[in-house]
């Protein structure tokens, strides 16, 4: 079992929700990915999602994208990412990590490398799944099989516009969780509509057996809480990337943390 699927499923055994944040890597400061990265466990945090850091990231909105840019400007590629990853298990060695980004990265490191380099390394570093977002699942059976075999996940998004068709493809290679996007749009778009999302995740589970998490506009507490309630799994990232883009460097972790105790306690309420 990896330490994603034992996580959640301890969360489950406890009736709690798994609370996922997630952070540009290397961004708002180089040297604070690390330090933000255990503020964010210290805060109540179960897995945490680091993402790697691309010239075109579709899916993002403008907060992430400029977050995205600013790391590429500060040199940050998946190399750094990796070290970073293994400098945080150095202290933490039971919250999960899951890099998300895009295919182009991790296809120059196996270029680079040799095919299977990414998985290595990524095992090597303490790295705990991967989201990819432009990897449709009937393309990247045999990389599912590299991840599992190294303890890793592979996580796939679904979005309300995904069919039954998608849902079961996903379901058959998924593993660890699948994050639902619960807006038609990119990251940190929208009014979230928590009736709609409790609408979806019925016909998810329906093909899926793994947890369902649930990102795209999850801003505060309040919302956190409604989507807690039909789902396993809160991701809220473009507003915690903004509370850091706001901060000085020394405040930077100190924020990140009592965000994530607010979503806690609101999760845990």
């Amino acid at each position: 079992m990896s330490r994603i699927a034992s996580t959640l499923a301890s969360l489950k055994s406890q009736g709690r929700k798994a609370l996922i944040p997630y952070v540009t890597a290397g961004d708002p400061a180089l040297e604070l990915t690390v330090p933000i990265m255990h503020a964010l466990a210290a805060g109540g945090a179960d897995i945490i999602e680091l993402g790697v850091p691309f010239s075109d990231p579709m899916a993002d909105g403008p907060v992430i994208q400029k977050a995205s840019e600013r790391a590429l400007q500060r040199g940050v590629g998946l190399k750094q990412v990796l070290q970073w990853v293994s400098e945080f298990r150095q202290r933490d060695t039971h919250t999960p990590v899951v890099l998300m980004g895009y295919a182009n990265p991790i296809e120059r490191f196996d270029l680079r490398g040799g095919e299977g380099a990414f998985v290595d390394a990524a095992a090597a570093a303490g790295v705990d799944g991967v989201l990819v977002v432009d990897y449709p699942p009937e393309e990247c059976e045999s990389f599912a099989a590299r991840l599992k075999a190294r303890s890793m996940d592979l996580i796939f998004l679904l979005a309300p516009t995904s069919t039954e068709a998608r849902m079961r493809d996903v379901g058959r290679i998924a593993s660890g969780y699948v994050y639902y996007v619960s807006l038609k749009g990119v990251t940190g778009a929208g009014h979230l509509d928590t009736s709609a999302v409790a609408e979806a995740i019925p016909r998810i589970r329906a093909h899926v057996t793994v947890p369902v998490g649930v990102g795209f506009g999850i801003r505060d507490a309040v919302t956190a809480k409604a989507v807690a309630a039909v789902s396993d799994a809160v991701v809220i990232g473009s507003a915690l990337v903004q509370i850091l883009e706001a901060e000085t460097s020394d405040n930077a972790p100190g924020a990140a943390q009592a965000f994530m105790s607010e979503i806690r306690q609101a999760l845990d309420a």
